[in-house]
């Protein structure tokens, strides 16, 4: 927790050349979080990237983990195989395959790439934690909503999928921790475009400024207030049941 601390602590002080010595306390970097050169620019590209890649690689994630558990075809073990691939592979690795995959295919690194990179490291966790879901469901919930007429796509929206929210909302959330978090990748196969992660890597040199542990502190305190209302939540339900 040392580290995180630091961040919070450092974003109180009073501006300088560099953010490495306690100068005295203030709230002007709150007040003015973007008032560091790209730091809130890094910050919009970061969640354009994040919820761009968490939405495409839930919904391919979701379908090929149905795929997996629920269906019996040629390929299944290895494609089960190649799944767990990116996940086992060093991100030094994935991300130079990855650059000289798209320079071979003559595509400038940037934007799109960074999107498409992310979205295909993010695919296998969201593979890995829907699987754990669909294999827990019981199949006789949807045989009996065929017993009571219902349809294969009704028997999916209003048995299945609500059955299946909570951990595809869970793998959403990890693809967008570790989209907003990835350094490694994202270096390799961005060019110019930077995000969040890479601006605190560049301003390292220098000394990051304070606006970025404002936003970095932000992000952790939203974070954890997300798991304390899921916390609070989960017993409001249970004590209701």
């Amino acid at each position: 927790m040392v580290p995180i601390a630091y961040t919070v602590a450092f974003s109180f002080n009073e501006p300088g050349r560099t953010n490495l010595v306690w100068r005295g306390f203030t709230l002007e970097n709150w007040q003015n979080p973007c008032g560091a050169p790209q730091v809130c620019q890094s910050l919009v590209n970061s969640l354009q990237v994040g919820v761009i890649a968490t939405v495409v690689a839930t919904t391919l994630g979701t379908l090929i983990a149905l795929a997996l558990v629920r269906y019996r075809f040629r390929g299944r073990t290895l494609a089960n195989l190649l799944i767990f691939l990116p996940m086992s592979t060093p991100e030094v690795v994935l991300g130079a395959a990855l650059l000289a995959q798209f320079l071979s295919l003559r595509v400038n690194p940037g934007f799109t790439t960074v999107v498409l990179a992310h979205t295909m490291f993010c695919i296998s966790f969201v593979v890995v934690t829907v699987k754990a879901r669909v294999a827990s469901l019981d199949p006789k919930l949807e045989e009996a909503a065929a017993d009571l007429y219902a349809s294969a796509w009704q028997a999916f929206w209003r048995v299945t999928f609500p059955l299946l929210l909570p951990g595809i909302a869970a793998a959403a959330l990890l693809a967008f921790s570790l989209s907003f978090d990835d350094f490694i990748i994202t270096n390799f196969n961005s060019g110019n475009f930077t995000t969040f992660p890479k601006f605190v890597y560049v301003s390292a040199t220098r000394g990051i400024p304070a606006q970025a542990n404002v936003i970095g502190s932000a992000m952790f305190f939203l974070a954890l207030l997300l798991v304390v209302a899921a916390q609070v939540f989960s017993v409001a339900r249970r004590r209701r049941r």
